[in-house]
């Protein structure tokens, strides 16, 4: 909140050389603006003691939801894209975030701005690769556990239907790996239908609200098995 100035004050004085990230920036209360102007002009802010604090090794990141309602009115808010999508409406998109900061924010804070970086929709092919990450982890703990885990497409796309959402983006992500993926495992296990040397395979059929979990017991040799 504002009233944390001295908190952010006394940090970089003491580490001079840092980042300084504030996330959502639209929502802050009007005094955080005056004082940002002076750090974004003068490079000093003035703590509640007097003392002078030396910003210019600072950097500064601001994040911003502005405009992302009116691109989702238009129905070209973050969401899925498709490349021809993207090529055909980065500009438009360029130009409605750039009105909606000029209308929430004063001409002296923009123009003491270094940069501004839109980013641009993500595509199917990217919350694949969040996916993929996010699994990466799950897949590990399995492989300690003895098992193996192989992931169909069908099943990320699934993954990517229940954990996309047009206003938070892939921030539900994890929620639903959790509920589909880790939750399922986790009761096959406690069911003990999981023994060590086993294959799970995770597919999805059409139309299905969970995804289809199949175990395949190693193949025993015959000499073994007499």
């Amino acid at each position: 909140g504002y009233d944390e100035g001295g908190q952010l004050t006394e940090k970089v004085r003491r580490k001079p050389y840092s980042i300084v990230l504030l996330d959502e920036i639209e929502k802050a209360h009007p005094d955080i603006f005056h004082i940002l102007l002076q750090v974004l002009d003068d490079g000093v802010l003035t703590d509640s003691l007097g003392r002078k604090v030396d910003f210019k090794n600072t950097i500064v990141i601001m994040t911003s939801n502005i405009g992302s309602r009116q691109l989702k009115d238009f129905g070209q808010g973050v969401g899925f894209a498709t490349s021809a999508k993207m090529s055909g409406s980065s500009t438009f998109a360029t130009g409605v975030i750039e009105n909606a900061l000029k209308r929430s924010f004063a001409p002296e804070f923009l123009n003491r701005i270094d940069d501004v970086i839109i980013f641009e929709s993500l595509e199917r092919e990217d919350i694949h690769k969040i996916i993929d990450i996010e699994l990466k982890h799950l897949f590990k703990r399995v492989a300690e556990m003895g098992y193996e885990m192989r992931f169909t497409i069908e099943a990320k796309d699934f993954i990517v239907e229940k954990g996309w959402d047009a206003q938070f983006g892939a921030r539900p992500l994890k929620r639903a790996i959790q509920k589909y993926i880790e939750d399922a495992l986790a009761e096959e296990i406690i069911k003990s239908n999981l023994s060590e040397g086993d294959k799970v395979v995770i597919s999805h059929k059409e139309k299905a609200e969970e995804l289809d979990i199949q175990i395949i017991k190693p193949v025993v040799p015959k000499e073994a098995a007499n």
